[in-house]
This record gives structure tokens, sequence and C-alpha cells, in this order.
């Protein structure tokens, strides 16, 4: 029996899509402007994102809704750590800490993951669905721009064990489908999918400021 939650995570989340390309940082990044530092910062903001929404899945796994859509192939702290200590050296865990706006991130899936779990899928779909879409060509700029070769420093981009990810994607939807999921669950959980892109474009906005001082503010303008 499908609960269409695939079908309601794509549509009720169209609208936060589009809002999070349009962020200025993102317009540059699309357009192959990358700053190399406002780069390694984004990337070490997603470290601590994604070490506290895969603790809060592992630890939720029995969860009915959490145990249908647990993929530990998804898992990007393991390859965001490859990235920290290529930019960093090993002394990378001293050398970053989360952002005003990746601290309440993370407070908000410990919140939901100690009282509402289901939510984490808002979080996941999310993030994992644009990391394994948009992701992809995001890297391919990335690796240019910055001149790196290989997937050193865009580790994060690189899902090794999803070696194709289209199919990987629809496999994905039809378990979204197949959930035990009522129509306020599902409605929650998309909800959730918002705020989360909201949060993640409130990371990327506090990137902006150290483009602008990079780029010079008239170029950054031309950009957006």
């Amino acid at each position: 029996m499908s609960n269409n939650l695939a079908i309601k995570l794509r549509s009720g989340t169209q609208q936060a899509h589009t809002d999070a390309e349009n962020v200025g940082f993102m317009k540059c990044f699309v357009q192959g402007v990358v700053d190399r530092e406002c780069f390694i910062k984004f990337l070490s903001n997603l470290y601590f994102v994604y070490s506290e929404l895969e603790t809060a899945i592992e630890k939720n796994k029995q969860h009915p809704v959490i145990s249908g859509m647990y993929f530990p192939e998804l898992n990007r702290q393991v390859s965001l750590e490859k990235d920290m200590l290529f930019y960093h050296g090993n002394l990378w865990p001293h050398l970053i800490r989360p952002s005003t706006a990746t601290q309440n991130y993370i407070v908000r899936i410990h919140e939901i993951s100690t009282h509402e779990p289901a939510l984490l899928l808002g979080h996941a779909y999310t993030r994992y669905m644009g990391d394994l879409s948009g992701g992809q060509m995001l890297q391919k700029v990335a690796q240019s721009a910055l001149k790196l070769s290989g997937y050193e420093g865009t580790s994060f981009y690189n899902f090794e064990q999803i070696p194709d990810k289209q199919e990987f994607k629809n496999r994905y939807r039809q378990a979204l489908d197949t959930l035990p999921v009522d129509d306020t669950t599902a409605d929650k959980i998309v909800a959730e999918a918002n705020h989360a892109f909201y949060l993640n474009m409130e990371i990327i906005k506090e990137l902006e400021s150290i483009l602008i001082q990079a780029l010079g503010r008239a170029t950054y303008n031309d950009l957006v």
C-alpha cells in the first residue's frame, strides 16, 4: 500500500528547493565561482550536521519509520572526515567548529531524535537526495574551480557504495512509499523537510560575507 510520501515530499518542498538554489553562495557556486576558504567552511559545517544526523539515525534505527529508510551506504561523516584531513591535516578536529546556524541545526536534529524520531526522515531526505542529485554537479564545479584532483577534498560528494545513483534514488522513493505513516505523520515529515531546507539555507547565508570579502562586493553582485 502506498502512502504517496515520495510525491508529497517532492511537491511539498519544491518552493524551498527553489529558494535554496537562489541563495547567493549557491548561485556563485553553480556558475563556477568557488572560494577555497568558503568551501572548506561549508564542508566543515556539514561535517557537524551529518555527524549529528547519522548518530540520530543509528540510535533510532529500530523505529518503524526509520528502519524502513535505514541506508548506511548514504552516510557522509567518514567522507567529510577525509575532506577535513585533506584541508586541515591531522589536527583537523581541533581546527573546526560549528557556526551559529550549524549549532541551531544540530539542536533541531537532537530535539526530534529524542522526541519524534520519524521526523528525522525530513532531514535525511532533504540532504541525501540533494547530495545524490545536484551535489554531483557541484562536485565537478569544485574540482575544476579549486583545481582538485580525483576526489581529494570533495570526498563528501563521492558515494562509493552507490554506483548507480538513479537506481538508488528510485529504490529510496519506493521505500518512502511503503513506510507505515498516516497522513498526519506524512504532513509533519514534509514540514520538517521544509524546515531542513531553511536550516541549510541559514548555514549557506552565513558564508556569503566571506565570499563577498573574497570576490569584492561588485563582482558578487554581478553573479547573483
